[in-house]
């Protein structure tokens, strides 16, 4: 039996973080590491993983490709409860990796079924160049579905890197299925809302369109629709120019 048991009241308090996590906002102060802590956690993750590394991709692949379709099921309907788990911050994957190698290892996949770093995909604009890319919506947070007793908790507890379990009191508390539909919920890439890079009053380069190469001053700034009034210095005028987020570009 681990020291910390979960079921004791009097269990040591580093086991939670007194912390909400539909609270947290996205660019969330992250805890910076110890002093001297650092190497340490890197030798503690990269021993664990060594220990078991990542199956064969291709003896995973094993089988007919096409013999069936998994049918999909929403995160908050599959087996077990969510749970909201601290890392450092910045090790978000490394700690993601170990702890995947940990359930396979202790032959707990009966127990602990997924471990997912809750990101969103945000459109962003880079040199006049639209990209999808991934965004942590919690830094330093994992989410782990399972069933919670004495052994599955001492498992993701005490994977190095884990800072502990997200609730109040000395109990894990699963999150609301509401805030694992908000949180896990697939978004089209249609609908995605793009990452507001640029500001009222800043200078910009168009890149595309008949006024190419011309420098102006960005005067409004339209998020839903993805478009920008610039204000281009035409024949000596400044002649405000709708443009579209892709057709211009930092200077």
């Amino acid at each position: 039996m681990p020291d910390n048991d979960p079921d004791d009241p009097e269990a040591n308090d580093t086991l939670t973080t007194d912390t909400e996590v539909m609270d947290t906002p996205t660019d969330a102060v992250e805890a910076p590491l110890e002093p001297g802590l650092e190497p340490e956690l890197e030798s503690e993750l990269e021993a664990d993983l060594a220990a078991d590394p990542d199956p064969d991709p291709e003896a995973e692949a094993e089988g007919e490709p096409g013999d069936y379709e998994e049918e999909f099921v929403p995160p908050a309907e599959r087996p077990g409860d969510w749970y909201v788990v601290h890392t450092y911050a910045g090790y978000e994957n490394k700690v993601k990796a170990n702890l995947d190698t940990r359930i396979r290892s202790m032959n707990m996949e009966d127990k602990i079924f997924e471990v997912v770093i809750p990101i969103e995909d945000v459109i962003e604009f880079k040199s006049g160049k639209k990209q999808v890319v991934q965004k942590r919506i919690f830094p330093g947070y994992l989410m782990v579905r399972m069933y919670v007793d004495d052994d599955s908790w001492y498992v993701v507890r005490n994977t190095p890197g884990v800072t502990g379990f997200v609730g109040s009191g000395a109990k894990p508390v699963p999150l609301a299925t509401r805030e694992v539909e908000k949180i896990l919920q697939v978004k089209p890439v249609e609908r995605l809302k793009p990452r507001l890079e640029f500001e009222v009053g800043e200078s910009v380069r168009v890149v595309t369109g008949p006024f190419a190469n011309f420098t102006g001053t960005i005067s409004d700034i339209n998020v839903d629709q993805s478009k920008l009034k610039v204000l281009v210095n035409i024949f000596g005028r400044e002649t405000p120019v709708e443009l579209s987020f892709e057709q211009v570009a930092k200077l």
